[in-house]
This record gives structure tokens, C-alpha cells and sequence, in this order.
């Protein structure tokens, strides 16, 4: 796959000046563009520019409100309500993140519920945000259908991603940002546009039967993790950021790329508090915690054992310091939404 380097401020003014053509705020566009742009340089390709224009496509469509109206509505000092208006999910966890920080900053703990959003890329970039504040955190958001529930020959739950950060004492925090299925649905949409195949024991086609085609396992079934119990994890996912934040659930949430019938209604659950809650000497324990991990025998290979998100951190840093490759069909993307 041919690629072409940008300069990472080249292309994020391209981006924002594209996200300002489709009706985005300029405080909008920079936020939207700034957590795709932090997608590509961690190496999440598949929540990266690959879905530039599918945002674009739902803004036309009339799917995602470029020009939402966002409702905050504060249940207690530590508790806040958020109607996002259909806005562009980037937008809508942007202010339900500082909203969850800035509540657990007053009381210890933060928790936001969010309603009427759409699909918001990582959720470890939004973890990232309460760690620097010193805060622990834990993120829920559903998706649309991919994952078949435990037993059901039909998708119903979304891949359905856990995200959980810690400060560890550190510069680098402790992320772990994970989807409930084998493999996230962002790679096999990367795949299935480049043609290539997706890893053995994934995914089934829509007779049930195992595929490394992309497109087949696109139209089929993903395989959760550790099978029921990954399947009760995604059901979990669906009842804390769907059922009770008030956005859609039960197999609602609408594709991105192929239902343009109406706006996705996503929910998102933010949970934050303090590190200090019940400890004074957290990032003691903590740094304590990770070296007594990193000194256990090592199986043969192996030079070093890492925590969830150090290798993301280590990737950050080294392509921070290169050009954004970006493929063939993104630039193409690129050239169409600029017309």
C-alpha cells in the first residue's frame, strides 16, 4: 500500500479547514481534528482518517449536527446529565471528559452520562486527559452491531470498547483501552477498503463459518473475547453507556458508514475520581504495583514486560517526530472533501 508523508500541522489545517466547509465551529473542527490526528500518531489507523469522511458523509446527510445545541444538565456537584443535540462524538466527549474532571476536581468523584452522541474514536485519548489531572478513570461507550451475544446466531452488541487509566507515577500513563471483540471493527474496515486479509479466528461470515476475508467478515459476525464471558462484558458496555444514559441500545446504535436513516443516539458513561480517595501514598503503591510486575521472570524473547498504553506512549513520541503516512485512498478521501 503506497503512501504519502504530510506534515502533521499541513494536515491538521487541511482537516480543519474541511470539518469548518461541512459547518463545524472552528473550536469544533480543532477538537475533531486533534483526536484524529492522535489516532494516526499512536497507530489506531482504523479510528484515524480512515473515518474522515464518513463524519463528513453524516454531516451532509443531516446525521450529525454540525451545529449542536449541548445540554449539561447538573444532577449533584459530582454528577452531570449530557444531551450532545446529535452532535460529532469528538465534540460531545471532548466536553463530557473536562466535565467529569472538573466534577471529580470538586468532590472526588466525576460522573457523566452522555446521550444523543455519535461514534468518538478512542477512548483511551480521552482517558489520557483525566490521568494528567491526577485522576483514575473508566470509560464506556456502545457501537453499532458487530458482536453476536453468547448463544444468538445475530450481531445485536457493538464491539463495545473498556477503557480504563490510572497515573503511575510516571510520564507515562497506565491505558488500558480495549474492545470486547477479538479484533477492533476499525482494522477490518481498514482492511476490507486495502484489500487485505484479517487474522484467522475473528470473525465469521454471514453463514457462520470463519473468514479472513475483511468485506465477508464486514457483512458476518466478529468474535467477542474469551466467548461468553467477552459476550457479558459487550452486554455490560451496552447497559451502562446505552441503557443508562438514555442513548440507543439493544443493537440501535446506527453504522456510520452504511445506515444514514438517522443520527446514531451513542451513549457514553465518563467515570473519574481522585487517586486519593482512600490512600494518601497512591502513586507509591502504584509505581510499587507495576515494578513488582516488571521483575517477574520473563518468558524466553522477551526483554521487557509492559503495561497498557506504554508501547501507545512509545509510538506517540517517535512519530511525533516524522511526517503522518497517509494511504493512497485517505489522500483521494481528502481530495474529494476539499471540492
Amino acid at each position: 500500500m503506497e503512501k504519502d508523508d504530510l506534515k502533521t500541522a499541513q494536515l491538521k489545517k487541511e482537516i480543519i479547514q474541511i470539518f469548518k466547509k461541512f459547518g463545524l465551529s472552528y473550536n469544533h473542527a480543532l477538537i475533531s481534528t486533534n483526536a484524529l490526528i492522535n489516532a494516526e500518531l499512536v497507530g489506531a489507523y482504523g479510528h484515524g482518517l480512515s473515518r474522515f469522511k464518513m463524519y463528513c458523509d453524516r454531516i451532509s446527510k443531516k446525521v450529525i449536527n454540525p451545529r449542536p445545541k449541548i445540554k449539561i444538565k447538573r444532577l449533584s456537584q459530582s454528577i452531570s446529565h449530557i444531551d450532545a443535540d446529535d452532535s460529532i462524538g469528538f465534540v460531545a466527549a471532548d466536553i463530557a471528559i473536562k466535565q467529569a474532571i472538573k466534577n471529580a476536581k470538586k468532590t472526588g468523584i466525576g460522573l457523566v452520562a452522555v446521550k444523543n452522541s455519535g461514534h468518538y474514536g478512542l477512548s483511551g485519548y480521552y482517558a489520557e486527559q483525566a490521568v494528567k489531572k491526577n485522576l483514575v478513570t473508566m470509560i464506556y461507550t456502545n457501537a453499532p452491531p458487530a458482536v453476536a451475544p453468547h448463544g444468538s446466531l445475530k450481531s445485536l452488541f457493538g464491539t463495545n470498547p473498556i477503557c480504563f487509566g490510572t497515573p503511575t507515577g510516571s510520564k507515562i500513563p497506565f491505558i488500558l483501552d480495549t474492545s470486547i471483540s477479538m479484533i477492533n471493527r476499525g482494522k477490518i474496515r481498514v482492511a476490507a477498503k486495502n484489500n487485505q486479509k484479517i487474522p484467522e479466528g475473528v470473525a465469521l461470515d454471514k453463514f457462520g463459518k470463519m473468514t479472513t476475508d475483511a468485506k465477508k467478515a464486514l457483512d458476518g459476525v466478529q468474535l467477542p473475547i474469551a466467548g461468553f464471558r467477552g459476550s457479558g462484558l459487550a452486554w455490560m458496555v451496552d447497559i451502562l453507556s446505552g441503557v443508562l444514559t438514555g442513548g440507543n441500545h439493544a443493537g440501535r446504535v446506527k453504522d456510520p458508514f452504511d445506515d444514514f436513516s438517522g443520527p446514531q443516539n451513542i451513549g457514553h458513561l465518563f467515570i473519574t475520581f481522585k487517586t486519593n480517595l482512600f490512600v494518601k501514598n497512591y502513586n507509591n503503591r502504584i509505581k510499587e504495583n507495576i515494578e513488582i510486575v516488571k521483575k517477574l521472570p520473563k518468558t524466553k524473547g522477551l526483554k521487557e514486560i509492559v503495561f497498557p498504553g506504554q508501547n501507545k506512549y512509545k509510538r506517540l513520541k517517535m512519530n511525533l517526530k516524522k511526517n503522518i503516512k497517509i494511504s493512497k485512498l485517505i489522500q483521494k478521501d481528502l481530495e474529494i472533501l476539499k471540492k
